[in-house]
């Protein structure tokens, strides 16, 4: 056991889990070989064999399935220990990962409940919310669906709300109806997950077109490229609300309906730390409130989203 690293061990669960090899490296933010390569190095250093595998299927072997419960207490008492240093250092630190928006001032918001480190490693928010339920993070401000969060057990909260606009050619500025706009769906399904289902469940439901990609161009200056190409507005994504427009493309409203994108603040169900969950009392207490336009059907939100109204 002496080889054994505790992120080995994460490595282990995620796989035992998803018992996929993709899933799970998609999930831990890893290359797949990289995964199965860590996979038998745990193996070697334990001396037992934990997966069966083959081109079709992945599954724990007794063995693996008698070590499962082991493991995830021993990750457990790992972040126990880490909290408890915290606490005897006369502070209890709480770690925040985003993916592109935080609320304003949210140090000082937290700063009389606990000592907030922002993680700076900025990922997508299915990648995010995943850290969270594997203890690589205490919370996380991301989107994510219901589903999302009966799979991870994790608990949300409101804290933010962008009205997403759409870009074009021209000088138009008016308002541009849902169905009459472009989203774009790039081929990168790991780095653009959330966006491609919410941008799919768009299309699907209020008509806009679908435009697919394979370069990364939802946000940047590719983004800005496949704008001057199309003949619709495109709808800009979250990641691309605060940037700043070429002078050759303009911002128009979208209506009929307006698009929302919710910000989730996530958090382990059965979280028993008192500074998680004041941190998340002090960043949620006065938040938002409810989407608009979910009474009379002006505000659309994908189908799954936790606060998308009946």
């Amino acid at each position: 056991m002496a080889g054994v690293e505790l992120r080995q061990l994460r490595y282990f669960v995620a796989v035992a889990e998803e018992l996929n090899f993709g899933r799970a490296a998609e999930r831990l933010l890893i290359a797949g070989p990289s995964l199965s390569q860590q996979i038998k190095v745990l193996e070697r250093d334990l001396g037992v064999r934990l997966f069966d595998r083959d081109r079709r299927s992945v599954r724990l072997t007794p063995t693996g399935s008698a070590l499962l419960p082991h493991v995830r207490d021993l990750l457990d008492r790992a972040r126990d220990v880490e909290r408890r240093a915290a606490q005897l250092a006369g502070y209890e630190s709480v770690r925040l990962g985003y993916v592109n928006w935080l609320p304003p001032d949210v140090v000082a918001r937290t700063s009389h409940v606990a000592r907030l480190h922002v993680d700076a490693w900025v990922v997508p928010s299915h990648a995010q919310a995943a850290r969270v339920a594997e203890g690589g993070l205490d919370l996380a401000i991301c989107w994510v669906r219901e589903q999302d969060l009966e799979r991870h057990g994790l608990r949300a909260r409101l804290v933010g709300v962008d009205r997403l606009y759409a870009v074009s050619t021209g000088g138009d500025t008016s308002e541009v109806a849902a169905r009459d706009t472009a989203v774009l769906i790039d081929d990168d399904t790991v780095s653009w997950s959330s966006w491609n289902d919410y941008a799919g469940r768009l299309a699907r439901d209020v008509g806009a077109h679908v435009v697919r990609i394979d370069d990364g161009g939802v946000t940047g200056p590719a983004f800005f490229d496949h704008v001057r190409r199309s003949s619709r507005p495109v709808v800009n994504s979250p990641k691309g609300q605060a940037a700043p427009l070429p002078p050759d493309l303009v911002q128009r409203p979208v209506a009929g309906p307006a698009l929302y994108w919710t910000w989730s603040l996530v958090w382990r169900r059965g979280e028993t730390s008192a500074a998680v969950l004041a941190v998340v009392e002090a960043l949620t207490g006065s938040g938002p409130g409810a989407v608009p336009g979910q009474a009379d059907g002006d505000g659309w939100l994908p189908d799954g989203d936790p606060y998308k109204a009946g």
